[in-house]
């Protein structure tokens, strides 16, 4: 991620920022910065220092307009649209509503997994994004969590003889098409219009890192290239189970005002769906920040098989 730090800032040095941890591989909470101020390059580093650590870093107590958020996220790299298939807000582009009815849940297909929601953002394109900041507004008094997994411990934790069979294994990503359920006319209306499909390896490594880290999420993979269905879809459902389990999770409770940063090469997550068949509202906004190609183990990118690279706006 590259980094552009504002001009005016409060602070010159990153004393008074607390990282704390939230379990020993995920997520950590940040205190101590004003994100609705600029910030300085020593608070940016500290910042993306504990991203890049725990995967997933927290704030509380952010009541930021859009354009402050779009502010800070512009400090940690390039904004791509507000989603690729989906659009954005028509005054700030940049900015993903994420609401309990939006149109992009409607028309979902839901497979007979009960992980089935878990995932990596936009893997069906070649250049998913590498980080997502999202802002919460409106959220229950209780219920609509969200959890992250970190893929890097995920990956670590396999024997070593099953690491290094899947690094040689490459897997092709896109969006389900949705079945008869309401909304999936124009659903995959959408996805007609915006074909999104890609080719990535199954153990990327990470672009500021160098970790490695497991590539697979079953709201977008389709299947391993070049094993049979029935090897593809055992490999599959097993690294799925195994890379959600609760020792590589961390569970976050919104509160009005709280901002979730995560790295989106190395993690899933999921929101837990608790809130919606309930009355209560739930109101959030996205910035993805733009993403490079991945690149496996082997030193090969991922390739394109359909549609066009994430385009960052300016």
């Amino acid at each position: 991620m590259s980094t552009v730090v504002s001009n005016t800032c409060m602070n010159s040095n990153a004393d008074h920022i607390v990282v704390k941890p939230m379990t020993v591989n995920t997520g950590a909470e940040i205190h101590g910065v004003d994100l609705s101020q600029p910030i300085c390059a020593a608070e940016v580093a500290v910042i993306r220092s504990a991203l890049l650590k725990w995967k997933v870093v927290f704030f509380r107590k952010q009541n930021l307009d859009h354009a402050q958020h779009i502010a800070f996220a512009k400090l940690f790299g390039e904004l791509t649209p507000g989603h690729v298939v989906f659009g954005g807000d028509q005054e700030y582009p940049e900015i993903y509503p994420v609401i309990k009815d939006r149109k992009s849940l409607a028309g979902r297909r839901k497979a007979l997994r009960t992980w089935t929601d878990w995932h990596t953002d936009i893997t069906a394109a070649i250049n998913p994004p590498s980080a997502s900041i999202l802002r919460a507004v409106v959220v229950p008094e209780y219920g609509g969590d969200t959890q992250w997994s970190n893929m890097v411990a995920a990956y670590k934790s396999l024997s070593p003889p099953m690491q290094k069979f899947i690094e040689t294994l490459r897997a092709v990503h896109q969006y389900n098409i949705a079945d008869n359920t309401e909304g999936a006319d124009e659903y995959n209306s959408m996805l007609a219009n915006n074909r999104l499909v890609a080719e990535h390896p199954m153990v990327i490594v990470h672009h500021d890192t160098g970790e490695k880290a497991l590539y697979t999420n079953p709201e977008f993979v389709d299947h391993v290239v070049d094993l049979t269905a029935g090897e593809s879809d055992a490999l599959l459902h097993y690294l799925w189970e195994h890379s959600v389990r609760a020792e590589f999770s961390v569970r976050f409770r919104w509160e009005k005002g709280s901002i979730a940063f995560w790295d989106n090469r190395a993690t899933q997550h999921i929101a837990i769906h608790d809130v919606y068949e309930t009355d209560f509202d739930r109101t959030l906004y996205r910035i993805t920040l733009n993403g490079t190609i991945p690149v496996g183990v082997d030193g090969q990118q991922s390739t394109l098989i359909s549609g066009n690279p994430i385009q960052a706006t300016l």
